[in-house]
C-alpha cells in the first residue's frame, strides 16, 4: 500500500471514529439530559393544572389521577384528551379537561380548563395557539384579563344559548379587532362543560391511566 492510500484509509478511519464518538455524545447527552426535561415538562405541566384547579380545592395528585377521553365533536380533536381529575377526602372535586377550539382565526388553539364538581367553571388558560399577536392572542391571560372572564360561570350562568360572542347574541365580550378567536374560545369552553355535565359519573369511576402524564 502506498503512502496515498495509507492516508487515505487513515482519513477514512479517522471519520469513522469521530462519527461513532460524536453519535455516542450525542446519546449520552440524551440520557443525561432526559430526566431533567421530563421534569422540567411536568413543573409545567403542574403550573397550568394549578392555575386552572387551585391547590386548595383539592388533596390528590392531579398529575397521577389521569385519564384519556375521545370526543372529537365536544372536545375538538380525535385525538385522546387527558383529563386530569380533582379529589378532597376521596370524593370528586372537579376536573381538569385538555380540549381543543379547531376553529380559531389561524388554526386549532389548545386549552386548559378547570371545572369544579358542580359545573363550575375553576379557571381557563390557553396551552398553544397561532392567533394574530396584538389581536387573537389577547386571548393568553398574559395579554389580558379576558380569558379569566370564565371563572364562576357554568352552563346555566349564562343560560346554555347566551353562551356565545356579544356580536352573536351571547354574554361575552369579543376581543377588540378580533371576534373569531373568542368564539372559538367560548364554543370550546362550553363544549367541554356540557361534555362534563354528560359524562361526570364515568370520567370519576374510570381508572387512572398508568404512565407519564401528557
Amino acid at each position: 500500500m502506498d503512502a496515498g492510500m495509507r492516508n487515505a484509509a487513515f482519513s477514512a478511519l479517522l471519520l469513522a471514529l469521530f462519527a461513532v464518538a460524536g453519535t455516542g455524545l450525542v446519546a449520552l447527552t440524551h440520557a443525561l439530559t432526559r430526566e431533567r426535561v421530563l421534569a422540567n415538562e411536568r413543573a409545567v405541566l403542574e403550573r397550568a393544572l394549578h392555575e386552572v384547579m387551585p391547590p386548595g380545592a383539592h388533596d390528590n395528585d392531579l398529575l397521577a389521577d389521569r385519564i384519556e377521553v375521545v370526543a372529537p365533536e365536544l372536545l375538538g380533536t380525535r385525538e385522546p384528551v387527558p383529563v386530569y381529575r380533582a379529589r378532597r377526602g376521596g370524593r370528586p372535586a372537579g376536573v381538569v379537561l385538555t380540549p381543543v377550539a379547531p376553529d380559531g382565526y389561524n388554526g386549532r388553539i389548545r386549552l386548559i380548563v378547570g371545572i369544579y364538581a358542580d359545573g363550575t367553571v375553576s379557571g381557563v388558560r390557553v396551552l398553544a395557539h397561532q392567533e394574530t399577536p396584538g389581536l387573537g392572542d389577547g386571548i393568553e391571560a398574559g395579554k389580558s384579563g379576558w380569558i379569566l372572564g370564565f371563572t364562576g360561570r357554568s352552563l346555566g350562568d349564562p343560560p346554555l344559548e347566551r353562551w356565545r360572542v356579544r356580536r352573536d347574541g351571547g354574554d361575552f365580550d369579543q376581543l377588540t379587532g378580533a371576534t373569531i378567536t373568542p368564539r372559538a374560545v367560548v364554543k370550546a369552553v362550553r363544549n367541554a362543560l356540557i361534555y362534563f355535565r354528560d359524562h361526570r359519573d364515568a370520567l370519576f369511576a374510570a381508572p387512572a391511566v398508568e404512565g407519564e402524564s401528557r
